[in-house]
């Protein structure tokens, strides 16, 4: 019964792209138009067609990094091209649509962080190890979206210009107070610090990244200006001018969206500017994929504008602008991505094994996927109390005259071999 389920949720799901799918039980089932991508898929354990039906967007990831399914030529961005882009076109049977409208309405249960789940969570992901994630981050450790302001951008180069992108719509004077809330491995509250004359308390919940942050202040010679903590936010109590938030919302959850909204009014000075920018949805409120959710982003969501602008209006908070960037976080998957595989014998060196490696693939490949055909964008939404803090146009951010990209990839006349290089 079950091969025959599965055998019929292929043939329904794929319509674009070209699967070809090998049951335990020798049966081959083929879905698609014949067009690229080409797939073929072979499953070799004999529950998997009952697991992947009654959970498919946990069990395919599990069973690839489990080898319980093995993909030819390990194509792990074709499979999930196939998937993501047919399931962006609706082409789901009824019960696995029912099955992802029951995962939304009890999201507020799954996304319920308390201050000690907050810690488990970012212990899980952030504490793997410093030197593991330095493998593949650029030079300043940013593990956000980058900001190519110009498609031949290096990694580094576009870490450097989403910093002063993000400076400048703060608008910092020397001396200022800053918080940064999830200050990662501390280049943004250094940056602030050493180029803008700012003093910085930066708080994380991850031991690993604190350790590392306060180590490179010290380096940089700004361990005077920067104050690094391990503190959740909600414990924050004093008062100051500019507070910003990167990459951070997305751990939140969407039930303590008040709190968080409200804990921002609260230590924003009146004439302060607040500055939040996060991975969020163009279409309408869901819930995260149950596989990142435990392997990956326990307590992850990547929020709807509306869910957040609604939790906004509840305070003194005014929105003076917001941005959406396009295609820089896919881009910026990519690079992560081929610096990740580029360094796999350095990855085992440190004791992590082929399924750690294949967990890793799996999330960056479908992270930049969801970034490029999924309804995900990189949000910026810039806050303050009265209505002319912020200047009336957006001319102070590009006094340089540059322009912005259509894409941050290069055209294929600039780098036509960029995709293929994997």
């Amino acid at each position: 019964m079950w091969n025959k389920l599965l055998a019929q949720l292929v043939t329904a799901l794929v319509r674009s792209g070209s699967l070809t799918v090998h049951l335990p039980n020798g049966e081959v089932v083929r879905g698609g138009d014949g067009r690229a991508p080409h797939v073929t898929l072979r499953l070799h354990d004999k529950r998997l067609p009952r697991h992947l039906i009654l959970n498919p967007e946990l069990r395919l990831g599990e069973a690839y990094m489990d080898e319980g399914l093995t993909i030819d030529n390990d194509d792990v961005r074709g499979l999930l091209t196939i998937i993501v882009r047919n399931f962006q076109n609706g082409n789901l049977p009824w019960y696995q649509l029912v099955a992802r409208n029951l995962r939304i309405a009890k999201r507020r249960w799954d996304q319920w962080i308390p201050k000690t789940s907050a810690r488990k969570n970012a212990h899980h992901h952030y504490d793997i190890s410093t030197p593991f994630y330095y493998l593949f981050l650029d030079e300043d450790k940013q593990y956000t979206c980058s900001y190519f302001r110009d498609p031949s951008m290096t990694l580094e180069e576009a870490q450097i210009a989403k910093k002063k992108h993000l400076a400048g719509k703060l608008l910092i004077k020397p001396g200022m107070k800053v918080l940064d809330i999830g200050s990662g491995w501390g280049g943004l509250a250094i940056t602030l610090a050493k180029d803008y004359g700012a003093h910085v308390v930066g708080v994380t919940l991850s031991t690993e990244q604190l350790e590392a942050a306060r180590a490179r202040a010290i380096e940089a010679g700004v361990a005077d200006k920067v104050e690094f903590r391990l503190q959740d936010y909600r414990d924050v109590t004093e008062k100051f001018d500019r507070i910003v938030s990167v990459g951070m919302l997305e751990h939140v959850g969407q039930p303590q969206y008040s709190t968080y909204f409200r804990k921002i009014e609260d230590n924003l000075t009146d004439d302060g500017i607040a500055l939040v920018h996060f991975i969020g949805r163009t279409s309408g409120p869901g819930n995260l994929s149950p596989w990142f959710q435990k392997y990956i982003f326990p307590g992850g969501y990547t929020p709807a504008l509306s869910e957040v602008l609604r939790e906004i209006e509840k305070t003194s908070l005014e929105q003076a602008d917001i941005e959406v960037w396009r295609t820089h976080y896919d881009r910026t998957l990519w690079e992560w991505l081929q610096r990740f595989e580029a360094r796999l014998d350095e990855v085992r060196a440190m004791g992590y094994d082929e399924r750690f490696i294949r967990m890793w693939r799996y999330y960056l490949i479908a992270s930049e996927l969801s970034l490029s055909d999924m309804p995900h964008v990189l949000f910026h939404v810039q806050l303050q109390k009265h209505q002319t803090t912020v200047p009336i146009t957006r001319d102070y951010l590009y006094v340089d005259g540059a322009t912005q990209p259509r894409s941050a990839f290069p055209s294929e006349d600039d780098m036509p071999d960029m995709k293929a290089a994997e």
